[in-house]
């Protein structure tokens, strides 16, 4: 029997099994629902065993030190994972900004990954976001991010959390990710504003012409004629996006660590 595989090493082992399913329950992409729960448990099961042998963690007893580390780890893997969710959930409120200037505010549909109500414009492009992260091997670099939190954020290291920097962080974050909503939303935004300006001016112009059974298709119309020209551009965005995920998850990491 190898070394590490003894009973006295099965509570350092459960610390490292509770930090890496807290962080496999709100991570993007891992977290969802249609994934059997099964399949969560086992993966972050043999996960968190090959962490165990690499990082080769001190031994500890059963007390109630032990216990408030088992709270400090889920708290550092829902909190990792949380904000990497909160800055990939800018595709979608960009894509609330255009469904509203489109007219699809009220036609929500259900994402089946989260089952919550998403915009139809949001709910494109973030499935476009999903297949990316998928095709550039994005969720290997995101399960990286997990062992990188073991060299900032040691197992038997207890979170500072009355230190106002993972405060500001967390405002930061939602910044950059209305920032890039923002962006995402800007082009199509724009020339719907521009139809509305059309369509006010004809309006004025035309009083015979009911512009409110005109404006609908028209802005529908060139909302797709619009995102069809510039999807390139929301790939870009999207590679940016991705960008920021990665930067949070590790800046987080280091401000829990110096915290």
């Amino acid at each position: 029997m190898a070394e590490w595989a003894t009973l006295a090493n099965v509570p350092a082992f459960l610390l490292v099994f509770i930090r890496i399913t807290a962080f496999f329950a709100t991570l993007p992409l891992f977290s969802y629902r249609t994934i059997p729960a099964q399949y969560k448990v086992g993966f972050s099961f043999f996960l968190a065993l090959i962490l165990y042998i690499s990082i080769e963690p001190p031994q500890f007893s059963i007390d109630e030190i032990f216990f408030m580390l088992m709270l400090k780890e889920a708290i550092t893997g829902l909190f990792i994972g949380l904000l990497a969710y909160i800055a990939i959930t800018a595709v979608q409120v960009a894509g609330g900004f255009i469904d509203f200037q489109m007219g699809f505010a009220i036609a929500n549909v259900v994402d089946p990954q989260t089952g919550a109500q998403s915009p139809l414009i949001g709910q494109y492009l973030y499935t476009v976001t999903l297949l990316f992260i998928l095709v550039t091997d994005g969720h290997h670099l995101m399960i990286d991010g997990i062992f990188y939190s073991y060299e900032a954020i040691e197992i038997d290291q207890f979170l500072q959390l009355q230190e106002e920097s993972w405060i500001e962080f967390v405002i930061y974050t939602f910044n950059e990710m209305f920032i890039s909503a923002f962006l995402m939303a800007l082009p199509l935004v724009g020339c719907l504003f521009l139809v509305d300006v059309a369509l006010g001016i004809i309006a004025r112009t035309v009083p015979q012409l009911n512009v409110f059974v005109v404006g609908l298709p028209l802005k529908i119309f060139v909302a797709l004629a619009v995102l069809t020209i510039v999807m390139g551009f929301y790939v870009l965005l999207i590679e940016e996006i991705f960008d920021l995920v990665l930067e949070t998850m590790r800046g987080f990491i280091d401000v829990l660590g110096r915290s």
